[in-house]
């Protein structure tokens, strides 16, 4: 798949998932009060606020509801391969997803720290990308400050660990995929463009990122 594909898959998703993920929110409305109750065994990971301590854990704090409660459906249905998220969704209904997702949305995601050494790499190809290789700018779905898309379906990775996006953008590189639809397909072949020290730099980048607000939402109680 060439640089302008990949970037007009993405924009073409973009619309779609508009689209999609209106009508799923008109479907399924969660509920953060009720998330709240249910959200005891994901602190054991992931913190009890979504901050995790363990940087092999990703940070769930202030991530977009929907962005939540798709991965867990992901996990459920074993397309998003993860034997332990497994064991905690598959007891899980739609609705439960969709609390646990309004209620990490409306925690606030902690700062992380970028390596200094790494930041005029990173922030090139969060900003511009890399147009000679095929990489484009992070920042046209995830946004300027990292906060991602709702709309699209992209979600927030500032303040992110350094060593969870590293280890996941080396498991797109060596073919892994979160899902079989087209959206998945998108970053195992951005990842696979990109040099071990990219992989490290623009992680490091996206970690440094320090304005991740909570989101709020309607949903929000």
């Amino acid at each position: 798949m060439s640089f302008r594909h990949v970037v007009a898959l993405a924009g073409l998703l973009a619309v779609g998932s508009v689209q999609a993920e209106t009508a799923a929110s008109h479907a399924i409305v969660g509920d953060a009060k009720a998330g709240e109750s249910k959200a005891a065994a994901c602190g054991a990971c992931h913190g009890s606020d979504g901050n995790s301590s363990d940087k092999q854990y990703p940070k769930i704090a202030g991530q977009q509801a929907d962005y939540i409660a798709r991965q867990l459906a992901l996990f459920k249905s074993a397309q998003r391969n993860n034997p332990i998220m497994l064991g905690f969704a598959a007891g899980l209904s739609e609705q439960d997803m969709h609390d646990l997702g309004a209620h990490f949305a409306t925690k606030q995601a902690t700062a992380g720290n970028g390596d200094q050494a790494l930041k005029a790499r990173g922030e090139q190809l969060w900003r511009v990308g890399d147009a000679t290789r095929g990489i484009p700018a992070c920042m046209s779905c995830h946004g300027p400050s990292g906060r991602g898309n709702p709309g699209s379906g992209y979600p927030q990775i500032a303040g992110q660990w350094t060593d969870y996006l590293v280890a996941k953008l080396k498991d797109w590189q060596s073919g892994t995929t979160w899902s079989n639809d087209e959206r998945g397909k998108i970053m195992p072949q951005i990842a696979k463009r990109l040099s071990e020290q990219d992989v490290v730099a623009v992680a490091s980048y996206a970690e440094g990122l320090h304005t991740a607000k909570p989101v709020t939402t309607a949903s929000a109680k």
